[in-house]
């Protein structure tokens, strides 16, 4: 059986701390250029999502007349 250790409060914050420093922040032209490629990439897929359910939508508009 594996047993458990039971960490304080005061020694879970600490290893938060030293966890949170080796984090490595985007700068803020990584964070511009990665937000631009989301909608970009967002507007790539409505469109192309919207084009699929129109010809869906006129398919099945012809099959039933």
């Amino acid at each position: 059986m594996v047993e458990s250790k039971k960490t304080s409060p005061i020694e879970f914050i600490k290893q938060v701390k030293t966890e949170a420093k080796k984090v490595t922040w985007p700068t803020r032209q990584e964070t511009t250029i990665s937000t631009i490629m989301v909608f970009i990439m967002v507007t790539i897929v409505a469109i192309f999502l919207f084009l699929v359910d129109q010809s869906v939508a006129a398919i099945i508009q012809w099959i039933l007349g």
